[in-house]
């Protein structure tokens, strides 16, 4: 199976983890990904209130470039795993073919690029890819280390499954849960799947920021989870970098380490945790300390 790659900015940065572990477990399943030749930024979420033409032709650009690579013989999908840029470039897809002024300027700016834009090429996210297209039981065939009696919050954060229909359900998504339920964890049952962080503010309007982060971490605690996973590198890096702040802030303890689901699958295909950026996280589950010492995770 082979599939485009775009990277983005953030998993060549703080993100990197996510990074290298969907590139460590797809390369275990079989999945051939080809990185987006001369790719750049999506301009992420905020470049469209500045100047929308040249937002939507900075991504636009490489949905034309994705274009060109499979006018060499091939109707490969382009793979975004950043929540951000997955959504960037589908809101661009989305305006290219619904509104003829936007579609025009922007072509024209492609066209003197030497770039053309048809809307051939689909942009998937990973976990539409490993849910829809690989399915929920080969990810469980390849399990090597069950993760029994772990309990796993599915965090999607507010830009996967919405504004526009897609792969899972807007307000109450499921295909991570089924993911974590295929390897053995136990996804728990909450509420703020998808509710917002608050992205940026972290670093805008510290005091914001912290108190979405706070909501988010207090309720998964309080269910009960042994982590958190995402695929957004913004959430996992606010739910991760400022639970000391929050715990001094608001008087309380908000230690669940959040991880990229990416890295679950990882640790239950028992892949090395030196592919799976384990290294560059802050806050390590502890039930990976019992990963093989014959605790609640078990071997298969």
């Amino acid at each position: 199976m082979k599939y485009l790659y775009y990277p983005g900015c953030s998993l060549r940065s703080t993100g990197r983890a996510y990074e290298e572990s969907m590139l460590a477990v797809f390369r275990h399943m079989g999945i051939e990904l080809s990185e987006l030749e001369d790719w750049n930024c999506c301009g992420a979420t905020s470049y469209v209130s500045i100047d929308e033409t040249r937002a939507f032709t900075l991504a636009a650009r490489n949905l034309s470039i994705a274009e060109r690579e499979n006018s060499k013989g091939g109707d490969a999908p382009l793979v975004v795993p950043c929540a951000a840029c997955y959504l960037v470039l589908s809101k661009t897809q989305h305006y290219l073919n619904e509104y003829p002024e936007v579609h025009q300027k922007v072509c024209a700016a492609l066209n003197a690029a030497g770039l053309k834009y048809r809307g051939t090429t689909a942009v998937r996210h990973p976990l539409d890819l490993l849910v829809n297209d690989i399915g929920i039981d080969r990810i469980a065939s390849l399990v090597k280390v069950k993760l029994t009696g772990i309990r796993v919050a599915s965090y999607y954060g507010c830009q996967i499954v919405r504004p526009f229909p897609g792969f899972d359900h807007p307000f109450y998504p499921t295909s991570m849960d089924r993911i974590v339920k295929a390897l053995g964890a136990e996804p728990i049952d909450w509420d703020l799947k998808t509710r917002c962080c608050g992205g940026s503010l972290t670093g805008t309007m510290p005091s914001t920021g912290l108190r979405l982060n706070r909501i988010i971490l207090r309720e998964a605690k309080r269910k009960g989870a042994d982590a958190i996973v995402t695929a957004c590198p913004l959430c996992q890096f606010n739910l991760e970098c400022y639970q000391d702040q929050i715990s001094r802030k608001f008087k309380i303890s908000v230690d669940v380490p959040p991880l990229f689901f990416t890295q679950l699958m990882g640790l239950a295909f028992g892949l090395p945790e030196k592919s799976l950026g384990l290294k560059r996280m802050f806050r390590k589950p502890k039930f990976m300390e019992r990963t093989w010492k014959g605790g609640a995770v078990a071997h298969v």
